[in-house]
């Protein structure tokens, strides 16, 4: 068990407590998240609490890419730090930020990605071709999900919060170029707006407790 690992071992617990209470959370799909093996998992994005409500229900220890400016912050740099965030540094070419990307799934661990590249007020957006550029490098597996709830949660408004996990795919096949990559991110962007839907559908009605995700 390495650090990172230890860290979400102890403050996962912790941070469920928190955001349930919070935040109350409904999962749809959880168990169709690959256990082992690199693993690309793509997102939506509305607010700062999406990491953290997807990380407490995913079966594995996430490790996302943030901003070196994030990593800078007193409280907030060493925070995320702890949990595995890894730093990009203002400036630095798309190419070094795929290579910290592709090295976080070749050693087998789940890269979490929110590819619209910036959180979306309302629903999700277009889809930037880094996610699927390291699936389609690395032969690895996709899973996309959806968060419905936080655009519109604010601390204290106890709004609920749904997620919804699809099933994994693979960009295996797709050229690697741009053409690929392009494909590869309308597919996800594809996945990403169907378990959005969905998710948003299951709000609606209450969330049930027995609903399946779109495969």
């Amino acid at each position: 068990m390495n650090r990172v690992q230890a860290a979400w071992l102890v403050g996962r617990p912790v941070f469920s407590v928190l955001v349930r209470t919070f935040a109350p959370l409904r999962t749809y799909g959880s168990e169709r998240i690959p256990r082992h093996g690199g693993l690309v998992l793509c997102f939506n994005h509305f607010s700062w609490l999406d990491p953290w409500a997807i990380s407490l229900e995913v079966p594995r220890t996430v490790f996302y890419i943030a901003k070196q400016e994030a990593h800078d912050t007193p409280v907030m740099g060493p925070f995320i730090r702890m949990f595995g965030t890894e730093p990009i540094r203002r400036g630095e070419s798309d190419r070094e930020a795929v290579r910290a990307m592709r090295e976080i799934v070749r050693r087998g661990d789940t890269l979490g990605m929110f590819p619209e590249g910036t959180r979306q007020e309302r629903e999700p957006g277009p889809v930037l071709p880094g996610a699927a550029m390291v699936a389609v490098q690395e032969g690895t597996p996709v899973v996309c999900g959806a968060i419905e709830g936080t655009q519109e949660w604010r601390f204290g408004n106890f709004r609920p919060v749904s997620i919804a996990y699809g099933e994994p795919f693979s960009l295996d096949g797709l050229p690697r170029n741009s053409r690929g990559y392009r494909e590869g991110s309308e597919r996800i962007q594809y996945e990403i707006r169907k378990l959005w839907e969905f998710a948003a559908r299951t709000q609606e009605l209450g969330r049930p407790r027995a609903a399946t995700p779109p495969a």
